[in-house]
């Protein structure tokens, strides 16, 4: 589960003070990462005195590693380096989404941090210039966790699950909304191709790419990012 800050907020409260205006040449970055779960993104923000353009302008930070599984407590400064910077659909205006890298105290590369070990990768074969395409399949949760749309009490025993959502795939059974991560995503920037409903009942897929070298994987961990947060506004999860 993505860690932002729309979970459990009233909308129409937050909408007040997100149309609160930004003085000129400031502006806010969300850093995210990837945390010691190896799946599970983390995020914190930060005021900058300036609108960065790109991922090197934005300075490196750092958070307590023994939160997130990365770190032990004896010595648990973990450091973030931006790597990849994208429009941030939440709060608008010129603030920014930022993935990053993670980093032990000594500088060596995190135990979940394989996007340095990929990028190595990537780069001794760069003139073969590798593009990549990849789908990411997800399950529309309302707060109450049956799939979106089904009752509660239309959920089976575990023995009887697969047999009653193949039926339900049968007949054509959708869910109410979806739309709003492929927009989140449009805005953010990230190479989203299209999205599709899939055989079970509220399980959708979106489509990262075509995209060249390591940037599949930022994109690809940024749409999760988004769809996770988005998906929170209208009090839906995701699994």
């Amino acid at each position: 589960m993505t860690h932002f800050m729309f979970a459990g907020t009233n909308k129409t409260v937050l909408d007040r003070y997100m149309r609160l205006a930004i003085p000129n040449d400031e502006s806010h970055a969300t850093y995210v990462w990837v945390d010691g779960t190896g799946e599970n993104l983390r995020s914190k923000t930060r005021k900058l005195h300036f609108v960065p353009k790109t991922p090197g302008e934005v300075p490196e930070w750092s958070f307590d590693g023994s939160t997130t599984g990365q770190a032990e407590g004896s010595n648990s400064d973990v450091y973030l380096r931006p790597v990849a910077i994208y429009r941030d659909p939440f709060r608008l205006v010129e603030d920014k989404l930022v993935l990053c890298e993670t980093f032990r105290h000594n500088k060596k590369p995190t135990e979940t941090n394989h996007r340095r070990q990929c990028l190595d990768v990537m780069t001794w074969a760069a003139n073969t210039r590798p593009w990549f395409g990849m789908e990411q399949e997800y399950i529309l949760l309302d707060t109450d966790k049956p799939p979106t749309g089904l009752a509660q009490e239309w959920l089976p025993g575990p023995y009887e699950s697969l047999l009653l959502l193949w039926r339900w795939s049968q007949q054509g059974l959708r869910p109410r909304r979806c739309g709003s991560p492929l927009r989140a995503c449009f805005y953010a920037g990230i190479n989203i191709s299209g999205e599709n409903a899939e055989s079970m009942p509220a399980q959708w897929e979106f489509q990262v790419g075509p995209c060249k070298g390591i940037s599949i994987g930022d994109d690809l961990w940024m749409a999760r990012t988004c769809c996770t947060a988005s998906l929170k506004t209208s009090a839906l999860s995701s699994l």
